[in-house]
């Protein structure tokens, strides 16, 4: 009797503990998921401030140019997010450090994030065996002088464009500017309003301020591509003083329409050198010279400088520079004086002057010097390192004393020539798309023989190179230079 009095109390509390097992393990199940299967959901839920909290409790490591100037800092705010970015110098240098905001990272701020924030493991190990818990200063090899004289010249012009400046022998970018540009110190307000309003009117806005036009977009480049058909016709045996055919007008081949030198003018009475029909841009030479050397050839000799390459970041990744396949002969001709569907950045306008200043080294362009700790130690080093032999070195100076005649009286570049620099160049005018202005091309270096400067600019429906862009590239050599 006593024993299935107990049996019928007993049974409740069994069900009771069943249930309470169940429900135990239902809950540990539930956490096991929100754990490792649903975390990334949680994370991501504009509702969960807890990760931009985290993000921003500590100090982002600066941004500082080669000189020490700091172009991105940290600020103590006193609110829920401790510490807000700041952007001394506003736009100016937007193309290089991009923004850290609620949004997420852009340019360097996102492709050196790891050191930046400290969550790099070198950065880490200094943290734990006692050093301060700030991120790592990332050591620009901007020079401020070339940033703001391309800046200035660019917005000069009234029209959007890019300009690049590299250190031939290094590959050190001495600046990156592109125009219009915006103020990365809009991204950084925690108000949510605010920046929704911010980011709304930038993505709108149809010149395009957010883009970064020295790395992410290319452009035709008209005559400034004949360094490389001059390279690939040097390299093919063609002399700076051999006779070249330049008649009035050349009949595109399997075509009826005629390509003539810019504003129909002759060309050395239709004999000229090579290095005077290089000097004064003549259009007719040089297609003639690219249905001779062939597409094979020209495509081998714009990939030796970069062309159609995929592996080119500075930290940022940059857009392909193109040389076009399968074209027939008219499509070659026509792509020899940088038209068709010839396509280069403006960074690779840059390099192929850098590539010939240094003697047909190309070095890897790079934004990146050092970075370093508080305490002073360097964690990381960018050092030089050829990035392509675009040509033998011979070559080179044969195609760098062409280059020389171009900035000299009855070249297309004297409006970048220095008094007493040796400053070798090409123009270009390459045509935009149909019912729009041609742009503004410039590639060159200085000095001639010890080079320490080389740039690439594009001025979008700026006209003629030699007269808009050769000045910004002149002013932005002069401060180098200096």
């Amino acid at each position: 009797m006593a024993a299935a009095r107990t049996r019928r109390i007993n049974a409740p509390l069994r069900h009771l503990a069943v249930v309470c097992a169940v429900l135990l393990f239902a809950l540990l199940g539930k956490a096991t998921y929100i754990q490792v299967f649903d975390a990334a959901r949680l994370r991501e839920n504009p509702d969960n401030r807890r990760p931009l909290i985290a993000r921003f409790d500590r100090a982002m490591g600066e941004i500082v140019l080669r000189d020490g100037t700091v172009v991105a800092t940290g600020r103590e705010t006193g609110g829920t997010y401790r510490y807000r970015r700041v952007y001394p110098a506003g736009p100016l240098y937007a193309p290089v450090t991009g923004h850290l905001s609620r949004y997420g990272a852009t340019g360097l701020e996102r492709a050196e994030e790891t050191v930046l924030s400290g969550t790099d493991p070198r950065v880490m190990v200094r943290s734990i065996m006692g050093g301060a818990a700030a991120g790592a200063t990332v050591v620009l090899t901007i020079d401020g002088a070339a940033q703001r004289a391309a800046y200035e010249g660019l917005r000069a012009t009234g029209r959007p464009g890019a300009a690049v400046a590299i250190d031939p022998v290094t590959g050190a970018i001495l600046a990156m500017v592109s125009f219009p540009s915006y103020d990365p110190n809009v991204y950084t307000t925690f108000d949510v309003e605010d920046l929704e309003r911010a980011d709304a009117r930038l993505q709108a806005d149809p010149a395009e301020p957010m883009l970064n036009r020295a790395i992410q977009r290319n452009y035709p480049p008209g005559s400034t591509f004949k360094v490389i058909t001059g390279a690939a016709a040097i390299a093919a045996g063609h002399g700076p003083e051999e006779s070249v055919s330049a008649p009035l007008a050349v009949r595109l081949p399997g075509t009826s329409v005629q390509l003539r030198n810019a504003h129909g003018s002759s060309c050395g009475n239709g004999l000229p050198s090579l290095a005077y029909a290089f000097k004064t841009s003549c259009n007719t030479p040089f297609a003639k010279l690219g249905v001779e050397l062939g597409q094979d050839a020209l495509r081998e000799q714009a990939e030796a400088f970069g062309f159609n390459a995929d592996d080119l970041a500075v930290p940022m990744p940059v857009a392909r520079s193109v040389y076009p396949a399968g074209m027939d002969l008219a499509q070659t001709a026509m792509s020899a004086v940088g038209q068709f569907d010839d396509r280069v950045t403006p960074l690779m306008l840059a390099m192929i002057s850098a590539a010939v200043a240094n003697g047909g080294s190309l070095m890897r362009p790079h934004l990146v010097r050092e970075v370093r700790l508080d305490d002073g130690t360097v964690i990381g080093e960018t050092e030089p390192a050829e990035y392509r032999r675009a040509l033998g070195t011979g070559d080179a100076e044969r195609l760098a004393v062409m280059m020389a005649t171009v900035t000299r009286p009855g070249g297309t570049g004297t409006a970048a020539a220095i008094p007493g620099v040796a400053v070798a160049a090409k123009t270009g005018t390459a045509e935009s798309a149909a019912g729009r202005r041609d742009h503004a091309v410039f590639t060159g270096f200085a000095p001639v023989g010890s080079p320490r400067v080389a740039v690439g600019i594009v001025v979008e429906g700026g006209g003629s190179g030699g007269r808009v862009a050769a000045p910004i590239a002149r002013a932005i050599m002069r401060a180098v230079l200096r």
